[in-house]
């Protein structure tokens, strides 16, 4: 396995070592078209400033105008840096040595040029060999042309060293100081070239993981929703089948005593009338649910083995599994307690269940109060704690895909989930289940589908 992981890494590495970067949008090339033109005028205006003080580095250069010239034509190129790097880059050190050869009066917008020309193929070059050694040779050339400068200058020196104090003959110190400011300007826009295209491939593999992170964690809540959606369908088959064979029972016995005894026939049959409508009514919302998509940013999150049919006569066992957590636990119920259908029972007991578990796991709490409410056609249970979360946020926040479970779970009745921080500090979450079918058998149109 290991040695499977390592091949997929170095697949993987080598194919980001083949990335290419994306050509320049229109508005960075708008941005390459202001940046030429800049460097065209300080071109000119440093030009200007040097022949009319003097100057000049080079000897007696040629007429203001040409000089004018060699500047645009080192800098115009400048306008297409990213769009055709190695070509700009090549045509740069050209006219650069030709200009210099001309002994143009300004070097300080020509070396401007020059530098932005090495860095814009280190770091915009699609094709990283054409990058490494078009950089190469150009940077060999202008060593050469300035070697060809050094000689000129030992063997005709143009300088005057009467001031020189240092400790080293004053044509070495020249010579060393040449190459050394020389190096640093190329090796400079050498590297930082390169590490502009490294920044760049790194912006666009984060890119790349964060998209299929995205499209991972989708998959991962779609499958927990499948997931709940069966477990949905696992703990209400057993309330069907139950109340299908009350049916069963109930219509049998109707038919037995139907002539000795009508009275308890017709108790019978409509025991299996209620019976049915019940069924029919479960059948219908879990049918309604699992047809339906889950809704958008909606998260869903772990389960835990249970019994596959607790209800509310189980809810003390709850709450005395939290305590035992270390959780204070006050449990009350109001209102005159009821048979409720066995799925609401479930339902409730589920809520319940998942609540006391997210405050124990993430809530932070020291206190929770769990309440059930009979009202007159609705069962209605809340559990509160005074928690604040991890990272300030509530248990039912965390993360995990609970609070789906628990909408969907009252969905199938009808209910209504309501989830979310109390005024006064902690989190609050209360689910109301409709205990009474909506509708009779004669009110449906058809049969729930299967």
């Amino acid at each position: 396995m290991g040695r499977v992981d390592e091949g997929e890494a170095g697949e993987r590495d080598t194919g980001w070592n083949r990335w290419r970067r994306p050509r320049p949008e229109p508005a960075i090339q708008r941005s390459d078209v202001l940046i030429g033109l800049a460097v065209l005028a300080g071109s000119s205006v440093m030009t200007v400033l040097v022949n009319s003080m003097g100057m000049l580095v080079f000897g007696a250069p040629p007429s203001l105008g040409e000089q004018l010239a060699w500047g645009a034509a080192l800098s115009l190129p400048l306008v297409a840096r990213r769009r055709y790097p190695a070509a700009v880059l090549v045509v740069v050190g050209v006219l650069f040595i030709a200009a210099q050869a001309r002994q143009t009066g300004d070097s300080l917008m020509a070396s401007v040029a020059l530098f932005l020309a090495v860095y814009s193929t280190g770091a915009w070059e699609r094709n990283r060999t054409v990058a490494r050694w078009s950089r190469i040779g150009v940077i060999v050339a202008m060593f050469a042309w300035l070697g060809v400068g050094l000689v000129k200058s030992i063997a005709q020196p143009d300088y005057d060293f009467s001031a020189a104090a240092g400790p080293l003959d004053p044509m070495l110190a020249s010579v060393l100081y040449n190459i050394g400011f020389n190096l640093m300007f190329f090796l400079s826009a050498y590297f930082f070239g390169n590490l502009a295209w490294l920044s760049a491939r790194r912006q666009a593999e984060l890119e790349e993981r964060a998209e299929q992170l995205r499209l991972s964690q989708r998959q991962n809540t779609r499958n927990a929703i499948v997931a709940e959606r069966v477990r949905i369908a696992r703990d209400l088959h057993d309330v069907v089948a139950h109340h299908v064979s009350v049916m069963g029972i109930q219509a049998g016995a109707a038919r037995r005593v139907l002539d000795k005894d009508p009275e308890l026939a017709r108790e019978a049959l409509r025991t299996v009338e209620q019976t049915a409508r019940t069924a029919i009514g479960e059948l219908r919302g879990l049918l309604g649910v699992l047809r339906s998509e889950p809704e958008n940013g909606q998260e869903s999150g772990e389960r835990e083995a249970h019994p596959s049919s607790p209800g509310l006569d189980q809810l003390a066992e709850l709450v005395s599994t939290a305590e035992s957590a270390g959780l204070q636990v006050a449990h009350g119920v109001y209102g005159e307690p009821r048979p409720v259908p066995d799925g609401v029972a479930l339902s409730a007991y589920r809520v319940v269940q998942e609540a006391l578990t997210n405050v124990v796991k993430h809530a932070s709490a020291r206190r929770a109060d769990v309440r059930v409410r009979y009202l007159e056609r609705t069962l209605e249970v809340e559990v509160s704690d005074d928690g604040v979360g991890r990272a300030g946020a509530s248990s039912a926040q965390s993360g995990g895909f609970g609070l789906l479970g628990m909408r969907e779970r009252v969905a199938v009745h009808g209910g209504h989930l309501e989830a979310g921080r109390r005024e006064g500090g902690g989190y609050r979450v209360r689910a109301s289940l409709p205990t009474e079918p909506s509708e009779s058998i004669e009110d449906s149109e058809e049969p729930p589908a299967s």
